[in-house]
């Protein structure tokens, strides 16, 4: 893996008025160096820029693991001020490229982690919304939900597909979860220490909620939107692929 990034960043914390005794929760993390957005991508150069100029307004520092892309997606990103660019040689999957991205960020300070997918189904928005219960000190780990909130665009056989996901996640994690397999969450450093992401490729995801579990890590749910189109859809996750992740899983818990 090498790393790279074009210069630091040019977003100042805003300065503290002595005249607020008790600052919005919102203001006590105002600093982006604060809270980093870890963001995995495999050959999304048409699609990060977009990605990255949409969390520009976010106070945050971002880290985009370009996990052996065949395409240009290192260099869109770095075209973006202030974002760190790490770099996989090869392909190692999308668990393995957030554990990346998330012991860089750890590294150099991070207080909060919040993991973004590259490919636009996120909306930037919902950040402040994952990390204030953590700022709060309401919660360890925040999980995103897009059936608490909305998942524009799902087909009816992805929509069933994720509700079977729920069921099997709440018997294999023990988590009272509505949602799974969504990539949208937030962690406190606390947290980020100590979950280590081992399966490098999706079955992470239901790895990450075992390991809050096992952990005893407080979460909260979040409602946020995911949108889908056909071009995340042709690329992302095929429901055969979800259905054998979920019974290699199946299969690893019955031979403990």
């Amino acid at each position: 893996m090498t790393e790279q990034r074009i210069q630091e960043p040019l977003r100042d914390a805003p300065a503290r008025s002595e005249a607020k005794s008790q600052p919005a929760a919102s203001e006590n993390l105002a600093d982006p160096a604060a809270v980093w957005v870890v963001i995995p991508a495999y050959n999304e150069a048409s699609r990060i820029g977009a990605v990255l100029q949409n969390l520009a307004a976010r106070r945050v520092t971002v880290v985009v693991v370009d996990d052996g892309s065949r395409d240009n997606t290192a260099a869109v990103a770095l075209a973006h001020e202030g974002v760190w660019v790490l770099r996989h040689i090869v392909n190692l999957g999308q668990g393995a490229a957030l554990q990346t991205g998330m012991d860089f960020a750890l590294q150099n300070g991070a207080e909060v982690i919040v993991t973004f997918d590259a490919d636009g189904q996120h909306d930037a928005a919902d950040v402040d919304r994952l990390i204030e219960p953590i700022l709060l000190g309401k919660a360890d780990v925040v999980l995103g939900s897009r059936f608490l909130g909305k998942a524009e665009g799902i087909p009816w056989s992805r929509r069933l597909l994720l509700r079977a996901a729920v069921w099997f996640t709440r018997w294999h994690s023990g988590l009272r979860v509505s949602d799974t397999h969504n990539g949208l969450r937030a962690f406190s450093r606390h947290a980020a220490s100590r979950i280590r992401i081992t399966q490098n490729r999706m079955a992470h995801a239901s790895e990450i909620l075992e390991q809050i579990r096992a952990n005893r890590l407080s979460y909260v749910e979040v409602p946020v939107t995911i949108r889908y189109s056909a071009a995340t859809l042709a690329k992302g996750q095929s429901s055969w692929n979800a259905i054998r992740i979920l019974g290699q899983l199946l299969v690893g818990k019955m031979i403990r």
